[in-house]
């Protein structure tokens, strides 16, 4: 009933669930524990989060250092967004790289982000909301911000104006200072 396909950076994976549509709309599975046990063994899921953002706004490149570190379940229950990953494993040989990928209520497509990567989207449409289910709570002192537009990681964001971002991201780190916490 569900797809899962490994991307081009190690412990990434797309997830296209089964949708069942008729004329009276759609129905699908966000999340059942057995269908995900691939991805990994004992993935357990400890807080939910709901965004909603206007067109044009960016976050990120957020990320939970350890012993805080996040992995992310992320979809898109209504609009669209251009979702980004960066790898910040230093040990891995993806390190500094990163994927993007289009996520929206219509394509019903999901991505897991393990622990050691940041993670950012920009919002293709108004009031659009972004789904997060998390394997650690938020942890304040823990956060990170890279700068999303950081020359170094080349990611191309398709922008045609100046995002909405919040302070924090604004001013994120650059990649080049960046002193990862992540084997």
């Amino acid at each position: 009933m569900l797809r899962i396909q490994a991307e081009k950076l190690s412990g990434l994976y797309s997830i296209y669930p089964k949708v069942f549509g008729d004329e009276r709309g759609y129905f699908f599975e966000t999340y059942k524990t057995e269908n995900y046990a691939q991805i990994c063994e004992n993935l357990t899921f400890v807080q939910d989060n709901i965004s909603r953002s206007a067109k044009g706004t960016l976050r990120g490149l957020h990320f939970q250092a350890p012993p805080f570190a996040q992995g992310k379940l992320v979809q898109v229950l209504q609009g669209a967004v251009l979702d980004v990953a960066v790898d910040l494993r230093r040990s891995s040989p993806t390190y500094g790289q990163h994927i993007k990928m289009v996520l929206s209520a219509q394509n019903a497509t999901q991505l897991y982000i393990p622990p050691g990567f940041a993670h950012g989207f920009l919002a293709l449409e108004d009031h659009t909301l972004f789904s997060y289910k998390c394997t650690a709570a938020y942890h304040q002192a823990s956060e990170g911000c890279i700068h999303f537009n950081d020359p170094d990681l080349q990611i191309n964001w398709e922008l045609t104006d100046l995002p909405l971002l919040s302070t924090k991201d604004a001013f994120g780190v650059a990649f080049s200072t960046f002193q990862t916490p992540f084997e």
